[in-house]
């Protein structure tokens, strides 16, 4: 590698004191220390005489040159300890010219503290006893026998923008399992070699050896933690061996980053790494990486991403002895053999903020032409360099990680029996004659067949795979800081200061009629809880209609009996007097009755509405809600109105800057008006907050494809997979083996591939996040300040869909059937308070009777089917994100990934989506053709049947939507949104004048989700069956749920006019007008009726 500077360097060790020593002979031994680095010896300290204590002051210094021109360099401290040998001198004995010595034990002191920029440290390293020496068994009441070090540099060897963007690559080779068969401990003995490559600055690679594996017939898994291991021979101590404070540690399969990963896996990995044979390392090695290596080392993995590690073993020959520096030469028959490599995928290295992967990888044959296509490699370290290899495989021979690569092929030798014809070791294989070095760019010119590998296919018949961890110092590409993705959010949408209130006169009148209100409010809802518990209350879906009744007559009588009614309208009379006073400038006398009774009218009207204010309106009830901005941004967007829609959800992140919905929806939206780079902010904020969210992770993949980042996206889409995984598996663990659907009784199994999770499942289970078909509308909110966006509702039991108003509107009658937005006029105290029971009694009388049977009179339900559906992936969930927040924009870029997805591709639920989005820009046509796609792949999924009865309702055909609505509604499991369904059947069946069904049908829209045009519809249905009493109570209900539509208050008056009340009919009839009803058909029928009775219009 190359260095960091051109000038020598000295690195100063100076061993202090020794601690708990004692010798072979007595007990104040003579000792002294030998310093050793790079093989090379350092010096020897002067011999000091053991105090009885143990204490031995040393104050020995060496030196360690680094030049870039030779000796040690900077390489050298990133990979190789420093050793020092505390060796006992024995006293001489006669005629003995020579002393005699004996090695005590061996301490490694790792430098690598130097490459991070420190100038000296000082540190107190185990001195770790050789087999038989007295160390073995320390003093009593002694620790482990230990010295004391200190290192220092006269400079830092590196400045801190070198130590900045340089860094420290680690690679530990933990063991090779299931091995083949033909692995054998008998025999000759055998070198196991695995090795790998890594980009350097200049044209050669830093090559990595891992050796003398060991090899074990298996019966028991590895421990651990176990220690890592210095890839270095001739250690004298064996605890020297173990590199200080690092371990292997493993981890859970599901977290590695490797081939076999996944939840089928585990039972063979469990096998092989306890019952079969495997070669162990346990090597940890090193190579420190330059700025410019750095830069280097990323430019090969975009350029490659597999990287190949070969594996092979070699005979290990015992070498006879020799003079120094000379050495053998090896036998021909010397020769490598199972050769073989895993590709190791190092994209994830260029992920933000990742430093480490770990994983198993299989093994298979090495075969030049399938190593260059993979990974663009043509030179094969063992091959190319193999007769440097086998000559330094003497046992005991030193086992150093570095190994210098030729840049040429090997040269000829004498061909033996053993030999190719070329002189090339028979490697068990054919090697392709034409390899050149891997600088040049001619490619293979042919390859051998697998079948020639034999020694290499046994890899893939034994199943053989290595475990290894690559790691690096520090990042290659850095990742945001949470605090900082925080702060940029926090800029670019600043949390809402807190609203001033200046109210004064009529305001200010208003305003304390706003805070008695909540006030009693509050009060009322106390006294509930303590007559029935907060937990009654919470459970309201639960309770039926008569009930609800009773527990209001409970209230009621119990409010009236303790004298707090009383004490209410007392608290709010002082409100209401200074509205009189300050609104409506009343401060005398009224001259007549009819003017008293017109005023009090008026003032009623406007108290209710003003508590509606209060009480009823979301937005402006509750500003500090952020999920009513995501409602109101939803319905912006299914507007297509993106700006408010983006404006809405900054609200909502304003009010929590970690809610996690509000910043991918804000991210979706910066995407939508193309601010990319706010867009990232929000997503990988999003990432930060919540790391297991499957649909943060898969919008940030989204993102990096828009970006045309490839490794960011691949990164993106794994982390969401790898999310979604882990939670199947962990519903898995909780449902045990198999997940049991209560209500079918089906038993489904999952199971997993890329992107998604596979399961098995019936059509009869409910699509998730397929929403009810929305119709454009050309409808906008008012900014009116007191704009109803979704009304609570007053009545037991009650609660509407935040886009009801929207959602519920028809082609025919679309202007008097939904709800405005802005607030009106209620109900006429006489009609509020004549609600009757009997109406929620037949309800109530209904509820245990199944869908089925209240359908049996005209619907004939089908016979359940089972099919297989698709697995659940990424982008499936995601689509169902987005659908439900009406992101309709943003959908066919994820269908199309969907369509693409390996588990995915053309589903259901994917023609139904598709369907869906093209339904709401009224394509009948496309819309039409994808349906009959979801429909031949699943005939009986009810959602097919419901979407399609949407399709016909907006299109016209109304006798087609009502048979695939009736379809719907007789299967066993409802539709994902049956609401709608129920509304437009009973809209079908008032148009057809089937008042029955109508009756029922809305009957079944009110037990289930009532709202407005729910109490509506079975408002009129019971009036044109002449059921006026049911008919009053359901329009009452309709009224209080909102007070604005004009026609509840045309039904009202037809129903008051046909019993007789004339002052409540005038009302009603007022209220018609005033809210310009649009139906002239209904109020040409009002008029008839009008004339037919002789009173109800004051225009008479």
């Amino acid at each position: 590698m190359d260095q960091t500077s051109s000038t020598m360097k000295t690195v100063h060790i100076t061993v202090t004191n020794g601690y708990d020593l004692k010798g072979f002979k007595g007990d104040t031994p003579v000792t002294f220390v030998r310093a050793e680095f790079n093989q090379t010896v350092l010096g020897d300290s002067s011999k000091v005489t053991v105090s009885p204590e143990g204490t031995a002051k040393y104050n020995f210094t060496s030196n360690i040159d680094l030049s870039p021109d030779g000796g040690s360099a900077l390489d050298d401290l990133a990979h190789k300890p420093l050793f020092l040998t505390v060796t006992e001198v024995l006293p001489k004995e006669k005629k003995q010219k020579d002393e005699k010595t004996l090695i005590l034990g061996q301490a490694v002191v790792d430098l690598l503290p130097l490459l991070e920029g420190e100038e000296s440290f000082e540190t107190t390293v185990p001195l770790h006893p050789v087999p038989g020496s007295p160390l073995e068994t320390p003093l009593p009441g002694s620790k482990q026998c230990s010295l004391d070090v200190k290192v220092f540099v006269a400079e830092p060897l590196l400045t801190p923008a070198q130590v900045s963007a340089s860094n420290l690559l680690k690679v530990t080779l933990e063991a090779a399992y299931s091995v083949p068969e033909s692995f054998i401990p008998v025999g000759p003995q055998q070198n196991y070699m695995v090795g790998l490559q890594v980009p350097s600055v200049g044209e050669k690679d830093y090559t990595m050896i891992f050796k003398n594996g060991n090899l074990k017939l298996g019966g028991e898994k590895e421990p651990v933690p176990r220690p890592k291991k210095w890839p270095i021979a001739n250690i004298l101590a064996p605890g020297a061996s173990n590199i200080p404070d690092e371990f292997i540690v493993g981890g859970p399969y599901e977290e590695e980053e490797g081939e076999l990963n996944h939840p089928e896996d585990r039972e063979f990995r469990n096998q092989a790494e306890c019952t079969k044979k495997r070669i162990v390392w346990d090597l940890e090695s090193r190579c420190f990486l330059h700025p410019f290596a750095v830069a280097s080392f990323q430019k090969r993995i975009a350029d490659c991403r597999l990287w190949p590690v070969e594996i092979t073993r070699v005979p290990l020959v015992v070498m006879p002895k020799a003079k120094p520096g000379k050495l053998e030469k090896i036998d021909d028959e010397n020769q490598l053999s199972f050769h073989g490599v895993a590709y190791i995928n190092m994209v994830p290295l260029l992920y933000p903020g990742v430093k480490k992967i770990r994983g198993a990888f299989h093994v298979y044959p090495y075969l030049d032409g399938t190593v260059f296509e993979k990974t663009k490699c043509l030179f094969s370290l063992f091959r190319d360099t193999g007769h440097h290899l086998v000559q330094n495989n003497k046992a005991g021979g030193l086992n150093s990680p570095l190994s210098k690569p030729l840049s040429k092929n090997l040269k000829e030798e004498k061909p033996g029996k053993d030999k190719d014809t070329e002189g090339r070791p028979r490697l068990g294989e054919l090697q392709a004659p034409s390899i050149k070095s891997q600088s040049s760019d001619t490619p293979l010119e042919s390859e051998a067949p697998l079948s020639h590998n034999l020694e290499g296919q046994q890899y893939i018949e034994a199943g053989t795979y290595i475990v290894l961890e690559i790691q690096l110092e520090k990042a290659l590409v850095p990742k945001r800081m949470p605090e900082e993705l925080a702060r940029r959010v926090k800029e670019m949408i600043p949390p809402r200061p807190p609203l001033t209130r200046r109210t004064g006169g009529a305001q200010k009148a208003v305003s304390d009629y706003h805070t008695q209100i909540k006030s009693i409010s509050r009060a009322i809802l106390n006294e509930y809880y303590r007559m029935f518990g907060k937990q009654g209350s919470k459970l309201e879906s639960d309770i039926d209609n008569e009930t609800m009744e009773e527990r209001k007559c409970q209230l009621n009588y119990e409010l009236n009996c303790s004298g707090k009614y009383f004490a209410f309208k007392e608290q709010l009379k002082h409100a209401v007097v200074k509205i009189v006073r300050e609104k409506y400038l009343k401060t005398t006398a009224f001259e007549s009755q009819e003017e008293l009774q017109t005023f009090i009218s008026e003032l009623y009207v406007f108290l209710v509405d003003q508590m509606h204010v209060a009480l009823n309106q979301r937005l402006v009830r509750e500003p500090q809600n952020l999920e009513n901005w995501l409602d109101y941004g939803a319905f912006c967007l299914l507007t297509e109105d993106n700006i408010k829609a983006q404006e809405c959800f900054r609200k909502a992140l304003s009010l929590n800057e970690s809610h996690v919905d509000s910043l991918l929806l804000c991210g979706v939206l910066a995407i939508l008006l193309e601010n990319y780079e706010q867009a990232e902010i929000f997503f990988e904020d999003a990432t930060c907050l919540e790391p297991t969210n499957v649909i943060a992770w898969t919008l940030l993949g989204l993102f990096y494809e828009i970006q045309n980042n490839d490794i960011r996206m691949e990164m993106a889409f794994h982390e969401a997979f790898k999310q979604l995984q882990a939670r199947t598996l962990q519903t898995k663990l909780k449902s045990t083996v198999t997940i049991e659907n209560i209500e079918e009784g089906v038993k489904v199994e999952p199971s997993f591939g890329p992107w998604g999770v596979v399961q098995e499942s019936t059509t009869a289970i409910k699509t998730e996040g397929l929403s009810g078909m929305r119709p454009q509308s050309s409808h906008q909110l008012s900014p009116h300040a007191n704009m109803e966006l979704h009304p609570q509702p007053q009545g037991p039991n009650t609660a509407l869909s935040s886009l009801d108003e929207f959602l519920e509107e028809s082609p025919k009658a679309q202007s008097e059937s939904q709800e405005p937005m802005t607030t009106g006029q209620p109900l006429e105290p006489s009609l509020v308070q004549r609600s009757s029971n009997a109406l929620l009694k037949e309800l109530t009388s209904k509820k245990d009777t199944s869908k089925c049977q209240d359908s049996s009179a005209f619907f004939s339900p089908p016979t359940q089917h089972a099919i297989a559906q698709p697995p659940v992936t990424i982008f499936m969930e995601t689509i169902r994100f987005l659908m439900k927040v009406n992101a309709v924009q943003f959908v066919h870029r994820v269908l199309a990934h969907e369509l693409l997805c390996p588990q995915g591709g053309p589903s259901c639920e994917y023609y139904l989506v598709l369907a869906q989005t093209h339904l709401l820009k009224k394509d009948f046509a496309k819309t039409e053709e994808y349906l009959q796609q979801a429909a031949q792949m699943d005939y009986l999924n009810p959602n097919v049947w419901g979407v399609k009865g949407h399709l016909y309702f907006l299109s016209g055909n109304h006798a087609e939507a009502k048979e695939c609505y009736e379809r719907t509604i007789s299967f066993v499991v409802d539709a994902s949104e049956m609401h709608f369904i129920f509304l437009r059947l009973g809209h079908i069946y008032l148009e057809e004048k089937e008042y029955e069904n109508a009756k029922r049908t809305y009957m079944h829209a009110c037990k289930r989700s009532p709202s407005c045009l729910t109490w509506l519809g079975l408002g009129i249905a019971c009036y044109r069956l002449e059921e006026l009493t049911e008919a009053e109570d359901a329009l009452s209900e309709a009224n209080a749920l909102n007070n604005c539509n004009a026609e509840v208050w045309a039904y009202l008056a037809l129903v008051c006019l046909k019993v007789g009340r004339q002052l409540e009919a005038e009302q009603a009839y007022k209220y018609t007008i005033k809210l310009k009803l649009k139906d002239q058909a209904l109020l040409e029928e009002i008029h008839t009726v009008q004339e037919m009775v002789g009173f109800g219009n004051p225009s008479f």
